[in-house]
């Protein structure tokens, strides 16, 4: 049982990660609860982290996760702010698929394309076959264009991206900074990496430490779009 200020900071970390791709600082958590200092705030965070509903994620700054969301909060709707949003299912649930991109039917789901491969390691070069399509819930989405993308290798793996999944993403081409994205370099490698601004640089960060941050241009990286769920199979 969350007291109500538990409650209503949980809610307020999971739509900002949802949002931004980062979680918000103590400050901005500060002032989101009315609250005088910030002790209150690591008071909260203990207590979420204690009952199993946040981590933090260890040597970085303004790293929280959000693990699981209060079955009241599932219940009205808002447990879909799940980030990164996680759908598991067969492999036959991916089978539904539509010659209309966008079109849905009477169990609220929408078949958006399934253009390729992308990296979470290596870049690798993309892959664009918009003749496959791949069913997911409507309520997924929000507004705007999306597709889907096969994620090859592990590099995000500390951010709950796995090998094998497959990455909802809502076509953008800017990002806030630290948000997750399908990043183009060189206008020929693809790759699925966090976006942080660095002066004049962009860094595309992995979330595992056996791979390195890569550092590059602004005029090396275009933002393709931005992560907003993640489909599991399983076998």
């Amino acid at each position: 049982m969350l007291t109500n200020k538990q409650y209503e900071l949980l809610i307020y970390i999971n739509d900002r990660i949802r949002e931004f791709g980062v979680s918000p600082s103590f400050d901005e958590m500060k002032d989101a609860l009315d609250l005088k200092s910030k002790s209150g705030i690591h008071r909260l965070i203990n207590a979420l982290e204690e009952r199993g509903f946040i981590r933090r994620l260890p040597n970085r700054a303004r790293a929280l996760e959000v693990l699981r969301l209060p079955e009241t909060m599932a219940q009205n709707g808002r447990a879909r702010g799940f980030s990164p949003n996680v759908i598991e299912g067969s492999r036959s649930a991916f089978s539904g698929v539509s010659a209309t991109p966008g079109a849905s039917n009477e169990n609220s789901i929408v078949n958006i394309p399934m253009i390729g491969r992308i990296a979470a390691g290596t870049p690798i070069e993309a892959l664009e076959d918009r003749t496959n399509m791949v069913g997911i819930p409507s309520d997924m989405m929000g507004p705007g264009q999306h597709f889907a993308l096969e994620v090859q290798g592990d590099s995000m793996i500390n951010a709950g991206i796995l090998d094998g999944d497959v990455a909802i993403i809502k076509q953008c081409d800017t990002a806030e900074n630290g948000a997750i994205v399908v990043a183009l370099v060189d206008g020929q490698e693809a790759t699925l990496k966090r976006l942080r601004r660095k002066g004049a640089s962009i860094a595309l960060e992995p979330a595992n430490p056996n791979y390195k941050t890569r550092i590059c241009g602004p005029d090396q990286v275009a933002v393709q779009g931005r992560l907003v769920g993640i489909f599991r199979k399983y076998h």
